[in-house]
């Protein structure tokens, strides 16, 4: 979705996409503190994970969300039911798809009936919420560049305090285990600040290249950071 396309048509020599190890994910789960929240989602879909329901049962005692297309909804519907928080459809403008995907939404709330996950209609761009109103919470999100975060169709939030949200608590961690310290979307892999694979989350989120990088957006020059240049997001989504 969104710029990965676009990523798979311009640049295939950066295209690698897969599963992460499952050993990785039971590492995660090892060395995260209990009560977070932990989304399992970066830059798939979620629901193409082979081993999904395993990998949500050794977070039981976090906060569980996700966000997808929706289309395996009711074929993955019994690794989710009970096993998230909350789960986040990705509904999109002008999407010709849009009428076998709410199909499939209708069949999975009917199975879910009021057992978890709460279910989150995420509006990306001019999509009418009156034709949701009833599934669940509404989010609305506005539209952006495909290739990362800018090029906004409306004016972006900036928080009181001057310094990227997303920055100081978002850490993501890619299906390869290179961290980053935020979600944005980075074919080009510039925001990566530590490797899972021979580093702990620990030493990463602590680590010298985060906190050369707080230090820029916290004296306001964010533009010194390769990744963070290119971005007019401030962590606060905007409908």
């Amino acid at each position: 979705m969104c710029g990965r396309r676009k990523i798979e048509r311009d640049y295939p020599e950066l295209v690698k996409w897969g599963d992460m190890d499952y050993d990785m994910v039971k590492e995660i789960a090892r060395q995260l503190p209990d009560g977070i929240v932990v989304q399992f989602h970066d830059n798939g879909e979620p629901l193409l994970y082979p081993r999904l329901g395993d990998a949500l049962a050794l977070f039981k005692n976090h906060v569980r969300c996700l966000d997808t297309n929706g289309k395996l909804l009711v074929d993955r519907a019994g690794d989710i039911i009970n096993q998230l928080d909350s789960i986040t459809i990705s509904v999109f403008e002008n999407d010709s798809e849009w009428e076998s995907q709410d199909l499939v939404l209708q069949e999975f709330l009917r199975i879910k009936g009021s057992k978890p996950p709460r279910v989150v209609i995420r509006l990306l761009g001019n999509v009418d919420a009156r034709d949701y109103d009833s599934y669940g919470l509404i989010a609305k999100r506005i539209l952006h560049n495909p290739m990362g975060s800018f090029d906004y169709v409306k004016e972006v939030t900036v928080p009181e305090i001057g310094i990227c949200l997303e920055a100081l608590h978002h850490l993501s961690i890619k299906r390869d285990g290179g961290v980053a310290m935020c979600v944005r979307f980075d074919p080009m892999r510039e925001g990566i600040i530590g490797d899972l694979n021979n580093q702990s989350l620990d030493e990463i989120w602590n680590g010298l290249p985060r906190k050369l990088a707080l230090a820029y957006h916290i004296k306001g020059d964010r533009s010194k950071i390769p990744l963070c240049r290119k971005c007019d997001y401030w962590g606060i989504p905007r409908g």
